[in-house]
């Protein structure tokens, strides 16, 4: 009989005594044993952050970015852009499901962008890596259906009615065809194919306003299967002044 193959030696979790250095080093590589032992894509690494790249169903990757200092780590993710209707309605939903959040948090930046973000004393961060990179992971892909259609509901309506017009494939909104396709639809028919381009607008899995493209052909998760290169180097990034949402319209 084949003997079982041994699980490769854990590095072992920074002490107290550690110098910063060298326990930001132990950390960075215990990190990138975790993502390799998961086969997950760490995105970019320098002496004290890295970015883990987490698949997801819905939203079809979770870059969270993590930041070593001398107490703490700090983690992040972008999750969704700033809505394009229905901000307090949206900012409530934010809120409500703060109150359900373990270790995580939503927060927006000052584009109205929001993300999850995550606090941890840096001697624990090894420890409870794999929880906390499961909740946030779970909680952005559970999460990204619902916030979409209450904030871009109406772009998603006018891509709907405009693939059909020109019979193409609706399959990355299929997600959504109980609410695009029937009669609360007011665009079916009203839009139609002379349009050589989609009516778009821009995209939810995109930070930042400056960014744009067609809903669907660049949405990731369940709206679409590609992801923008700005997107990809913006998702790995550090946000500026994230803050908890407000309940009223920005």
């Amino acid at each position: 009989m084949t003997e079982p193959e041994s699980a490769p030696p854990e590095t072992p979790a920074p002490t107290a005594g550690t110098d910063a250095p060298t326990r930001a080093a132990e950390i960075m590589s215990g990190i990138t044993e975790w993502a390799s032992a998961n086969e997950v894509e760490v995105d970019s690494v320098d002496d004290s952050s890295i970015a883990v790249v987490l698949p997801g169903e819905r939203k079809l990757k979770t870059t969270v970015s993590i930041v070593i200092s001398a107490r703490t780590a700090e983690l992040a993710a972008f999750v969704i852009r700033h809505p394009d209707e229905n901000a307090a309605e949206f900012n409530r939903w934010l809120l409500r499901k703060n109150m359900k959040l373990a270790a995580t948090a939503f927060g927006v930046d000052h584009l109205g962008d929001v993300y999850l973000r995550a606090t941890v004393p840096v001697l624990r961060l090894l420890d409870d890596l794999d929880g906390l990179l499961g909740e946030f992971l779970t909680v952005a892909d559970e999460s990204f259906n619902e916030l979409l259609l209450i904030g871009f509901l109406t772009g998603m309506k006018k891509e709907w009615a405009w693939r059909v017009s020109r019979g193409e494939s609706t399959r990355n909104l299929a997600a959504f065809e109980h609410v695009l396709s029937g009669p609360d639809n007011e665009f079916l028919g009203t839009i139609g194919p002379e349009r050589s381009e989609s009516p778009g607008f821009e995209q939810a899995e995109s930070p930042g306003s400056e960014q744009s493209g067609t809903f669907g052909s660049e949405q990731a998760g369940a709206i679409g299967s590609d992801q923008s290169e700005g997107a990809e180097r913006t998702e790995a990034a550090e946000p500026a002044d994230v803050t908890a949402p407000e309940g009223g319209e920005r």
